[in-house]
């Protein structure tokens, strides 16, 4: 078995979504989660909707779940929410064989990543 996250309270303005094993590694995923780190979740989805990377698509669902958790479970404001943290750790990792020269066997990582995503309702300063 392998360790679990930690689980610590959020604040009452926050909500969270976490997506198991996406078929990617950490160093490449962790590059598009920095890209949304701090934005507006209305921006961090149009970054994710037209970015080039394979695993944007992924980023977009766990980031739509946490605003869906936000105003469904939290009734925060979905115009207000800001992406506070998108961190990035390391799942599974399947090992493959692949066949080399004279009989040989060279093996392959397939290595797996986790996603968690931390949205937060931004004050309204008057």
């Amino acid at each position: 078995m392998g360790k679990q996250p930690a689980k610590r309270a959020l604040p009452e303005n926050s909500a969270k979504a976490y997506s198991h094993v996406i078929r990617t590694s950490p160093r490449k995923l962790n590059l598009v989660a920095a890209a949304i780190r701090g934005k507006s979740a209305e921006s961090a989805l149009a970054e994710l909707t037209f970015s080039k990377r394979r695993v944007s698509g992924e980023v977009k669902k766990c980031l739509q779940s946490a605003i869906a958790n936000a105003e469904n479970n939290h009734q925060l404001d979905v115009d207000a929410l800001v992406v506070s943290e998108a961190f990035v750790g390391k799942s599974i990792s399947m090992k493959r064989f692949q066949a080399r020269a004279r009989g040989r066997a060279g093996r392959v990582e397939k290595i797996f990543s986790n996603l968690t995503i931390v949205v937060t309702e931004r004050e309204e300063t008057v």
